[in-house]
């Protein structure tokens, strides 16, 4: 055996080995009086959030197929979870990580990566959209063409991300629940919802897909603006949207995706990130004044609230980023969204 393949072979042990070791997430059942509502708590994954599934197995098929052995270095733009996914599994398998990112993320986020990988690169230009998105990805195309032997895992259009959650993500939900009406889901890179949507129609094709963006993103046609919070919404269509199988959308503002942060806290005691505060939201206002047969739905909680200690859970931070929208909602678990 030649030591090429004596490295690919350990390095796939490896990586299995990891694989083995990601458990199901747990999922819960949430007082509600007009529904059956569960969140699944996609932050129990070994890192922190949902990425941990995609990560995992973008680098296992790309382990597999040879598009990355010990001497690769792994480029990527992420605005937080998908970079401390990679950063970790990385630094388990001996690799090495650049990851991209952006002014908008979180400091104890930016913190871990700086701790994990060598180089970390942060873009500052605002792109055309009011994002970071573009600026990013040029900066990972600078690198790629920089750094011999880089491999690109692309988030935003690598098919085995949605695979992941096809797999592992849908499979849980349909071993755990024998029906589900309604489902809602971040978007982001598309992957969560394109995996997602796909087992779950295939199971049951009356189950309803409720896709949900925030205000400033571009996935679904709306107009590009800022946006402050990471982890949902995107300054482009991401090329997995065109798998996932979603019957309806909803667009929260950020000022809501808060409220929705707050409300699960204070409510359910789920301390969980900003796109998880977004999906609690649309679910409220999806069924505010709903009268009909009680539905049973389910929503992802991405990832935990502590890498938004500074920004999400933080009055002052959201007084001076939304003067404009202040009343009592940081104390009250009644707030309208």
């Amino acid at each position: 055996m030649t030591s090429g393949n004596r490295d690919r072979n350990g390095l796939m042990r490896h990586v299995e080995s990891l694989a083995a070791a990601m458990m199901p997430t747990p999922l819960v059942p949430l007082a509600d009086e007009r529904l059956d509502l569960y969140a699944k708590l996609e932050f129990s994954n070994f890192s922190g959030s949902a990425k941990d599934r995609s990560a995992l197995w973008i680098l296992r098929q790309a382990i597999l197929r040879e598009q990355v052995t010990r001497k690769s270095v792994l480029v990527e733009s992420s605005s937080g979870n998908f970079a401390i996914a990679l950063a970790s599994l990385c630094a388990s398998l001996g690799l090495e990580f650049v990851p991209v990112i952006d002014s908008n993320v979180n400091r104890s986020t930016e913190n871990f990566l700086r701790a994990l990988s060598s180089r970390v690169e942060r873009v500052h230009d605002i792109d055309d959209t009011g994002g970071f998105l573009k600026s990013r990805l040029r900066r990972v195309q600078d690198l790629r063409a920089e750094l011999p032997d880089s491999y690109w895992p692309n988030q935003y259009a690598n098919t085995d991300g949605a695979d992941a959650h096809y797999r592992f993500t849908a499979s849980e939900l349909c071993d755990a629940l024998d029906r589900i009406t309604h489902v809602f889901v971040g978007v982001g890179t598309a992957g969560t919802i394109a995996g997602l949507s796909r087992r779950l129609k295939k199971t049951d094709p009356r189950v309803r897909v409720i896709a949900v963006d925030v205000e400033g993103s571009v996935i679904f046609g709306g107009t590009p603006g800022r946006r402050r919070i990471p982890g949902i919404g995107s300054s482009i269509i991401p090329p997995l949207l065109q798998h996932a199988l979603i019957d309806e959308t909803l667009l929260v503002s950020e000022y809501a995706s808060i409220v929705g942060c707050i409300q699960l806290w204070q409510r359910h005691g789920i301390f969980a990130g900003g796109s998880s505060g977004s999906v609690y939201a649309a679910v409220q206002r999806y069924f505010a004044g709903y009268r009909g047969p009680r539905p049973r739905v389910v929503f992802l909680c991405a990832d935990r609230g502590n890498a938004y200690a500074d920004t999400v859970f933080n009055p002052q931070w959201v007084a001076e980023t939304y003067p404009e929208r202040i009343d009592d909602v940081l104390i009250s678990s009644t707030a309208s969204v």
